[in-house]
């Protein structure tokens, strides 16, 4: 045994006293999947608007065809045999149930990452990256590119369900996730997120507890300020991602309204699993006509929220996170921005971290890369973990 698998060792027995895990299987009533295809049977179709593309939202074909698919295609079974392929636990941090999954890789000295998801997905995010980031020499990379993985629910989605307690804020949760990679036995570790988990990931920077490898994100969501001397710097590819941001801004109603009214909108998508599917089209929409996901991809998302009924507390971050001030990040951190995702812009991100090791840039690729190009994905996250540039935090 080498000193670092002689430390894990002794790490793990450590904190084995800390943090109670409990082996979990995802094993939906069918009594659930029922009611899912009654409703979807009985659902009432909004009247279709002008053109019904878009513009106005989610066109009532896009959802026509979504729940035909749904009702005589979709296997939610299937689905949950190969979720439950991987070894899923619960353990309590902070008063919270914290559903994860770890999948050790079969190199014993891998380096441990930690996968923050998106909203509106989930840990789902991340199945077809398990296997190019533990194995990674069934994929053509070197045995010392290999990772040991972590991919929590965040508290409120899926299966970390009910929120015991309010207040639920990002840094909350990257308190959290620290504090589940040092139960595991991890005392190094590395992070990576989109969306939301980007800002999970940042908050986990920022707090750079000892042993952090480093955050890689694929957004930082860095705006002007105000200041006209913050664009003395700007670059041609600088405007066009501001540009992109404004559209983005005509179009993320959902935003303004889990900010403003939670609770109201997660009584609509609490009832109605079509609803639901409306409010997702993010997955749809973000890269405005340039998502690779398939109606498959999609609806397992969709009714992985349904069937764990978690709308509510999925959407309640976005109310928390008003309360909370912007702060510059000086820990270590990279971004790699796929084509059709949201477009960092760097001279805002440079503003708001001081420590940015990497940046780079993808030709295909969306805001759900995770899914869409997961092979992509995991060489980025790869060469971001394996750079001597970006040192290890201490």
């Amino acid at each position: 045994m080498t000193s670092k698998e002689a430390q894990n060792s002794q790490n793990a027995e450590t904190f084995a006293a800390e943090l109670t895990v409990r082996p979990f299987e995802i094993a939906v009533p069918q009594a659930a999947i029922d009611d899912l295809d009654r409703r979807l049977a009985n659902t009432r179709f909004a009247t279709e608007a002008p053109g019904d593309d878009w513009t106005q939202g989610t066109p009532v074909s896009y959802l026509r065809d979504m729940v035909d698919h749904w009702r005589t295609s979709f296997d939610w079974r299937a689905q949950e045999t190969r979720m439950n392929s991987f070894p899923h636990f619960l353990t309590e941090i902070d008063g919270q149930t914290i559903h994860f999954l770890h999948v050790r890789s079969p190199h014993e000295d891998a380096t441990p990452l930690l996968l923050t998801h998106t909203y509106p997905g989930s840990f789902v995010d991340f199945l077809d990256v398990i296997g190019p980031l533990t194995d990674p020499e069934a994929y053509g990379a070197g045995a010392d590119q290999a990772f040991h993985v972590v991919i929590p629910s965040m508290p409120g989605f899926g299966f970390s369900t009910p929120v015991a307690k309010g207040g639920w804020t990002m840094g909350r949760v990257a308190g959290a996730y620290d504090t589940l990679m040092r139960g595991l036995g991890y005392a190094s570790y590395g992070a990576h997120g989109s969306d939301a988990g980007a800002m999970v990931s940042r908050e986990l920077a920022m707090l750079n507890p000892e042993g952090f490898l480093g955050a890689h994100v694929l957004q930082f969501f860095s705006f002007p300020s105000g200041d006209p001397a913050e664009f003395e710097t700007m670059t041609p590819a600088d405007y066009a991602a501001l540009e992109f941001a404004g559209w983005f801004n005509t179009v993320n109603g959902f935003a303004h309204m889990n900010a403003s009214r939670p609770q109201t909108i997660a009584a609509a998508l609490s009832d109605s699993p079509v609803g639901q599917l409306a409010y997702n089209e993010l997955f749809e929409n973000f890269g405005n006509g340039t998502s690779l996901l398939t109606r498959d991809q999609v609806l397992t998302q969709v009714s992985l929220y349904w069937l764990t009924n978690s709308s509510s507390g999925a959407v309640r971050y976005y109310h928390t996170e008003k309360a909370v001030e912007p702060r510059v990040n000086h820990g270590p951190i990279g971004v790699t921005v796929f084509a059709d995702d949201f477009k960092s812009i760097r001279p805002f991100a440079e503003r708001d971290n001081t420590n940015i090791v990497s940046w780079t840039e993808q030709p295909r690729g969306g805001h759900f890369a995770a899914m869409e190009v997961p092979d992509l994905l995991a060489e980025e996250i790869r060469t971001f973990f394996s750079s001597e540039d970006r040192g290890d935090a201490s």
